[in-house]
């Protein structure tokens, strides 16, 4: 009751920010790409249109008004300061429940494909109620706007089916370490696809990250091959999102596109696409079965229900807000939060599961996600 509980209070949480849809702008490609468009965020002008009017005849009224103008520009950047942090704030809160839950359902029911149908359809009621009720706007999209989102929204699906295979295959903190090399796949696919070159800088520091990721798995004492290829295979699906979003979205499809819509579509498409496939590689009689064993085993169906459930109201509260925070910071901020959140769900895992790491493993993985950061770093200044 208490996680059902934390969810509802969650869940309105985000309902209380992202109900206003206060951003109706087309979300760039490059919201869905590794690093989300940078939004500029509402500046007061030091003299207001009024106070350039007045300024021409009276001049002392300007001055008298200026410390208020000030206070009011220094109030709303507090505003949208304290705004940004709550965004960011609830992204590690909700990532740290959805792998908590998620790896927990998993070692209940061993049935990734459709844990991974599961959780990308649990969040389709929640923006549909807000969608109806007006709460947010819905998005306009034509069969070509559609059509255009489609690949894009496989990539997502790839991304998510590798993740989950992944978290089912092995620990939480391993698929974290693993999932740190995404620039790595990222570099060498935009080269092959993009004719795209970085800098050297840049290159360069892809070295401390195949370095410690390979350091890491070296003795990970929860290393498996499925595990590594799944999240591999994540990474892969992710690099070729950001790249075709490059390629066929242009300036944004769509009317009312904000970053948690297109979050959404992407969400609904990534689902249809998702229900065939996981009925082809886990069929009705081979779940059943699963669940059936869970429960002889002496786990109860609401325990199975409560983790499940869970697992996929945090999965798309993360992303959504994960979303609508990244969009509001520069890259650097992005680049620093983003390695900071895998840094806590790693350490958060590891508590929750109790899971060993070998001395080599900790070193490894801190040296691939310090690579992470510097990539990041490095791609802002030198390109």
């Amino acid at each position: 009751m208490r996680a059902v509980a934390l969810f509802i209070a969650a869940l309105a949480t985000v309902g209380a920010f992202v109900a206003p849809a206060g951003r109706s702008a087309v979300v760039s490609r490059a919201a869905i790409g590794q690093r989300p468009a940078v939004v500029a965020q509402p500046r007061l002008a030091n003299v207001s249109p009024l106070m350039q009017d007045a300024a021409a005849s009276d001049p002392a009224a300007v001055e008298a008004a200026a410390p208020a103008e000030e206070e009011a520009a220094a109030s709303s950047s507090m505003a949208e300061t304290l705004t940004t942090g709550a965004f960011f704030a609830l992204w590690y809160l909700f990532n740290i429940g959805y792998n908590i839950y998620n790896k927990k359902a998993l070692n209940a029911l061993p049935i990734p494909y459709t844990m991974a149908t599961l959780q990308l359809f649990v969040g389709i009621p929640y923006v549909a109620v807000l969608w109806a009720t007006g709460l947010r706007k819905a998005p306009k999209l034509s069969v070509d706007n559609v059509k255009t989102l489609i690949p894009v929204s496989l990539g997502h699906l790839g991304t998510h089916i590798g993740a989950v295979v992944s978290l089912s295959a092995g620990a939480v903190s391993f698929t974290h370490i693993i999932k740190a090399s995404e620039p790595v796949v990222s570099a060498a696919l935009s080269f092959v696809m993009l004719g795209a070159v970085s800098s050297w800088q840049t290159y360069l520091t892809l070295l401390p990250i195949v370095g410690g990721v390979a350091l890491a798995s070296l003795k990970e004492l929860s290393f498996t091959w499925i595990g590594f290829i799944a999240a591999m295979g994540s990474n892969l699906a992710s690099a070729l999102r950001g790249i075709l979003a490059k390629k066929t979205m242009g300036g944004g499809v769509g009317e009312n596109m904000t970053e948690a819509n297109l979050y959404a579509v992407l969400t609904i498409l990534a689902f249809i696409a998702m229900v065939p496939i996981s009925l082809a590689v886990e069929s009705p009689a081979a779940v059943m079965a699963c669940i059936n064993s869970a429960l002889a085993s002496g786990i109860t169906a609401k325990y199975l229900w409560v983790q499940s459930l869970l697992a996929g109201a945090f999965y798309y509260l993360y992303n959504e807000v994960a979303f609508l925070a990244l969009g509001r910071v520069n890259p650097v901020t992005h680049a620093v939060g983003n390695t900071i959140k895998r840094v806590v769900i790693i350490i958060a895992s590891v508590i929750a599961f109790k899971t060993p790491i070998s001395g080599l493993g900790i070193i490894g993985s801190s040296i691939a996600i310090a690579g992470t950061l510097l990539y990041s770093l490095a791609k802002s200044k030198f390109g």
